[in-house]
Order: C-alpha cells, then sequence, then structure tokens
C-alpha cells in the first residue's frame, strides 16, 4: 500500500448528501476481484447517460476537476453496502483523499486499509471549500497528515482529528498483511517454540512441519 504523508492535489466538490457505494461504483462493475480499472467506472450514473454518452457537466469532466486527488463531500459519504470496489474505484482514478463532514463506517475503515484518508471538516468548513472550488478557479488544497492539517497556501488552515493507529496505517503504508508482517518476528519464535513443545500440531501439515 503507498504511504501517505503529504498530498497537494486539486479538490473537486461534489455537493450531494448520502453518497452511497452503488452511487461510487455500481454492481455491474463488481465482478472483478483486481483493484485496476475501476476508476473508469467511478461514479458511472452520474457520468454517463443511459445510452453510455458521457455528461460532460458531471464534476470529474469538466477539464479543471479532471485530474482532481481530493473530493469534497457532504454528510454520510459512502454510506449503502459494504463494498470495497468503492475505495478501489476512488484510488484507481486518482483520489488519495476525500474530505466530508461524516462518513458512513464501514467506508470509513476501508479508507485506510487502501491508502485513501477520510478526513473530517465541519461542514460549515467544506461548505466553503466547496464554494471555492469552481471551474474556473479550482482550488488546490496540501493536506500534510503527520501534521494532521489542510491547507490553501493563501491563509487557510484547518486541523483534524484522527486516531493514532489509523494515521500510522497511512503514513507507514500498511494494510492488513503489513501490520501483520511487523510481527513476523515473534510470530516465527512462537512458531518455532510451538513445534518443539506441541509437535503433534504440525504433524499433519505437510511442508510446514
Amino acid at each position: 500500500m503507498q504511504p501517505f504523508t503529504t498530498l497537494t492535489a486539486v479538490a473537486a466538490p461534489l455537493p450531494r448528501i448520502n453518497v452511497d457505494t452503488d452511487l461510487i461504483i455500481p454492481k455491474q462493475f463488481l465482478k472483478t476481484i483486481t483493484r485496476d480499472g475501476l476508476g473508469s467506472s467511478l461514479f458511472h450514473e452520474m457520468r454517463y447517460d443511459g445510452a453510455g454518452r458521457r455528461l460532460d457537466d458531471f464534476v470529474l469532466h469538466q477539464p479543471a476537476f479532471a485530474s482532481a486527488g481530493i473530493l469534497l463531500a457532504l454528510d454520510n459519504f459512502g454510506c449503502g453496502s459494504s463494498r470495497e470496489h468503492a475505495v478501489w474505484a476512488l484510488l484507481d482514478f486518482g483520489i488519495r483523499c476525500v474530505i466530508a463532514p461524516s462518513f458512513a463506517d464501514i467506508f470509513y475503515n476501508n479508507c485506510f486499509k487502501n491508502g485513501v484518508l477520510p478526513l473530517v471538516l465541519e461542514a460549515a468548513v467544506v461548505q466553503e471549500l466547496m464554494a471555492r472550488s469552481t471551474p474556473a478557479s479550482p482550488l488546490t488544497l496540501t493536506v500534510d497528515l503527520p501534521q494532521q492539517t489542510v491547507s490553501d497556501g493563501a491563509g487557510f488552515t484547518a486541523s483534524f482529528a484522527i486516531d493514532p493507529s489509523r494515521k500510522t496505517r497511512l503514513v507507514e503504508g500498511l494494510d492488513d498483511i503489513g501490520l501483520t508482517l511487523k510481527h513476523e518476528a515473534a510470530i516465527t519464535a512462537f512458531e518455532a517454540r510451538q513445534r518443539a513443545d506441541q509437535p503433534w500440531l504440525w504433524s499433519k501439515t505437510g511442508a510446514q512441519a
């Protein structure tokens, strides 16, 4: 997983509450078990009409926001089903941070497991940032995770709270496997002791014995 320390990117506004995971990545795109290519289907029902024609007025189709790395959203972002593909689609598109007043719990947790920062700011602050980020003048923000700040380089700075363990996950780029491997030496030592003290537990493990 790619570490997240400091991100400077254009912030695309999505002024809609209760954006659910089926809107983020519709169910027909969940057949894949890989994370690659899902970005093209991100927000598919908002980006294309029923005939598959591109809707140029959608925010991520506008030239100013086509390479956005930050998404500005409203309350309860990521609600609905628990599909991890929703985070994969955002990441594959290039979005590493979503800023919103609140997130659905499962989506929020999935973000940390995949290298995306779900950043919570007060609703009034998010609304202000959205109003300032327009196609004519897109807003560029810098998110500093070690310092826990978001700023625009022109006087605006806001601090945000984050659980220390989740912060460590992102800064060090640790997914669930990476977290486990941090304890590899202890796991190996335990297995060696267990082989010596309880060899019958390993008698049917084939190559592990």
